[in-house]
């Protein structure tokens, strides 16, 4: 395929599809383990032929993988065991010579504790510029020796870690992520400065992590809330006055974001990771704030047409609110993979099937990749910017069966090995049929892969009819060629409640259909141009999804 030129338009992100990639799972160039900066350069070709718009690096930084790169030692350099500034300089110049933007994750919440600032932090006295760069605080009970509140950690235990002299920093996440005080103004004018810094290199936008926590209402005394899970915090009300997430001050922060990235040209983009209520997640996606935010409810939705139609018309309705773009994703380094969530009984208890070793309940395989293709095909054919996983398209199921000695993630350690964590979706993907990693690089992957990856492989699906890699590489192009605005007209076949379709109308006309009954039904009259799965005589299969362009109306 020739190089293309970019389009360089401001607007593009707006119906983008936009391709993450967890580089030390991607490609290993250097055969020492890990996926690395010059083994996404390398693969770019593949992603150009893929057809995707975008791709999104998570983070790629300095880093003691405490928590697979969300601690961050440096955030203005590449950890050496990925790479230079060199090669990631030549990854976006190569990237942009094929018609690819460039997305970079961005973490402000927190740090790692290596970062120089912290270091700092530790070495200075109680009420020290150095220490007001996070969040500090002497502990409570007579002697200090309690931690401050009882707010609990996201990956189990306290929020709380207890240094030396006898004060406690908070961190939401593992103790190796302390968090940054963003009521501090050097915070706020360092992270601008990283902003600049990769936007001068090229990068065409941002993903930011964890956006909804960065203000928080740390005034004395620390309220208790009776916690002693971490759903204790999360489970409070998300109307702006939470006391750490969602505060309505975080929206200054992102005024002040946009106010640089708009100073480029052309503007670089956005997009909020914020889990909050729809009503609240639109106040991210504001033209003077991100711009755009993801939605989570489409990804968390169970197998039914009535409830993915909720959750399109209010991601559509939300978006247009926001003037913004609305967004799909299914999968994504957090998450169970969609064909292995697909492929259990409604309402499993993932963390549960996940310790089971992915045996209780037993999936259905098969049933689990013809929904998780209808789902790829249903989103792609919504408006908006679509976010496609790694490897997703190649049908990758969650590696359920890893044993707890190769466990990388602190959730599993933290919470007393009472959940296992994210390893299973992070598994490095297979290029090739055979060999030690199946052509990620190197002898020992930093996770393991199982046997089956080799016959998923991009390698064995390259070119062959009905393959997923194929079903992807034919819907992105589609996409691209059928058009349309952020709009969609709903063809009803019934009450939404009763009906088992999801049969929708584009602007330039073409339609998209997805059976979710249990039996087949009557195939729409059209031209079909692109099918999820095997179609009948006349008729739409159970978990099927059909592109159709209309011949009559």
């Amino acid at each position: 395929m020739p190089p293309t030129t970019p389009d360089r338009s401001a607007d593009w992100w707006r119906q983008a599809v936009v391709y993450q990639v967890y580089p030390r799972s991607f490609r290993d160039l250097d055969g020492d383990g890990l996926g690395d900066i010059a083994g996404v350069t390398e693969r770019l070709p593949y992603l150009q032929r893929l057809g995707v718009d975008a791709v999104w690096l998570s983070p790629f930084y300095p880093s003691a993988l405490a928590d697979g790169g969300y601690d961050v030692d440096d955030y203005r350099d590449v950890d050496p065991r990925l790479g230079t500034l060199g090669q990631f300089d030549e990854l976006v110049a190569e990237a942009h010579r094929r018609g690819i933007k460039v997305i970079v994750d961005i973490v402000p919440n927190h740090t790692s504790d290596r970062h120089a600032w912290f270091q700092e932090a530790l070495a200075s006295p109680p009420g020290s510029p150095a220490r007001d760069r996070y969040v500090f605080r002497d502990g409570s009970g007579p002697d200090g020796s309690r931690p401050p509140s009882d707010w609990m950690s996201h990956f189990g235990g306290p929020a709380w870690t207890q240094v030396p002299d006898g004060q406690w920093y908070l961190h939401l996440f593992a103790r190796e992520q302390p968090d940054l005080n963003w009521a501090n103004q050097e915070v706020r004018e360092d992270f601008l400065h990283t902003l600049r810094f990769w936007s001068d290199r090229g990068v065409d936008g941002f993903r930011v992590d964890v956006a909804h926590a960065l203000a928080k209402d740390l005034s004395e005394p620390l309220r208790n809330y009776g916690g002693t899970h971490p759903d204790a915090l999360t489970e409070l009300p998300l109307d702006g006055s939470h006391p750490l997430f969602d505060r309505d001050e975080v929206h200054e922060i992102f005024r002040e974001w946009r106010k640089v990235l708009d100073s480029y040209d052309p503007p670089r983009s956005a997009v909020a990771e914020a889990w909050v209520t729809t009503s609240r997640r639109v106040l991210y996606a504001r033209p003077d704030e991100l711009g755009q935010a993801f939605n989570f409810e489409f990804l968390v939705s169970p197998w039914s047409a009535a409830q993915f139609r909720v959750e399109i018309d209010g991601a559509l309705s939300a978006a247009a609110a926001a003037g913004a773009s609305a967004t799909w994703v299914l999968s994504n380094h957090d998450v169970v993979r969609h064909r292995s969530r697909y492929a259990l009984p409604a309402g499993t208890d993932l963390n549960a099937w996940l310790l089971s070793g992915g045996t209780a309940p037993e999936p259905d395989d098969e049933a689990g990749l013809r929904r998780a293709r209808a789902a790829t095909l249903l989103m792609l054919a919504l408006p908006g910017s679509a976010y496609v996983y790694q490897g997703e398209e190649l049908g990758l199921p969650e590696v359920a069966d890893l044993a707890p000695e190769v466990l990388q993630d602190p959730i599993w350690a933290r919470t007393g090995q009472v959940e296992k964590g994210r390893d299973g979706c992070r598994v490095p993907l297979p290029w090739t049929r055979t060999g030690a990693s199946f052509g990620f690089g190197g002898e020992h992957p930093w996770l393991p892969q199982p046997a089956g990856f080799g016959e998923l492989s991009a390698e064995a699906q390259d070119g062959v009819a009905g393959s997923t890699l194929e079903l992807y590489r034919a819907a992105l192009r589609l996409r691209r060629e059928l058009g349309g605005d952020e709009s969609l007209q709903w063809v009803d076949a019934g009450p939404p409640a009763l009906t088992h379709l999801l049969h929708l109308r584009r602007s330039t006309g073409w339609e998209s259909v997805t059976n979710l009954a249990d039996a087949d039904v009557a195939l729409p009259a059209g031209e079909v141009v692109l099918a999820s799965g095997p179609l009948g005589e006349g008729t739409l299969p159970p978990d099927t999804t059909v592109w159709l362009r209309r011949t009559s109306d």
